[in-house]
């Protein structure tokens, strides 16, 4: 799970997202230092915890995977703030490594496949356009729930009818120096674990 702290361009204030709320009107709740944003209709859109360099020691800046030792103190904000919201958050890495188990053709798109893809313990069926996808590859999975470096969020969507939970990442797309221009997935070397999380 990732939050993100940005002290020059916004303050000092912990964001730690949820969902978007472009499509309702957003409102505020106040527990001392924490806000708790929720849509019109009730659903929660994330938390803003402020004067965040008072709670946690926050050594980098930009998008930050939440550890456990964050994620214990903000529990306990909580509980001092009398916010009584559940903190049972899903902590497992969003980027992780992935094995394509299989490959087949999308049956109504010509330069699409349908991939299963081995993330450890979970299998996910992922939808790639990319060229050089293929069967018995190591690769970058951005799982359902990721942020990329652009700021897109990684939602489960529907590709041509066929549900896809997650991309197989490019090195342009992960935001690495001296990525190729071509189209085309990372494909990794042995040396990687499946499910294991991929640090960049």
């Amino acid at each position: 799970m990732d939050v993100f702290y940005n002290p020059v361009g916004i303050g000092d204030v912990l964001i730690i997202p949820f969902e978007d709320g472009d499509r309702y009107e957003i409102s505020h709740e106040n527990h001392g230092d924490i806000t708790k944003i929720i849509d019109e209709k009730g659903k929660l859109l994330g938390y803003n915890i402020f004067q965040a360099s008072k709670h946690f020691q926050l050594e980098n800046t930009g998008k930050l995977t939440l550890t456990e030792e964050m994620h214990s103190k903000i529990k306990n904000l909580f509980e001092e703030n009398d916010l009584k919201d559940s903190v049972d958050w899903d902590l497992s890495p969003t980027f992780v490594i992935g094995f394509v188990k299989e490959k087949v053709p999308h049956e109504d798109a010509d330069k699409l496949n349908v991939c299963q893809v081995d993330i450890g313990g979970e299998t996910l069926q992922i939808v790639c356009g990319a060229p050089n996808v293929d069967e018995n590859q190591k690769i970058v999975v951005a799982k359902v729930g990721a942020v990329m470096p652009s700021g897109l969020k990684i939602r489960p969507t529907k590709l041509r009818g066929v549900p896809s939970n997650g991309m197989i990442c490019s090195q342009k797309e992960l935001g690495l120096p001296n990525a190729p221009v071509e189209k085309g997935i990372y494909v990794l070397d042995d040396s990687f674990t499946i499910g294991e999380a991929f640090n960049f």
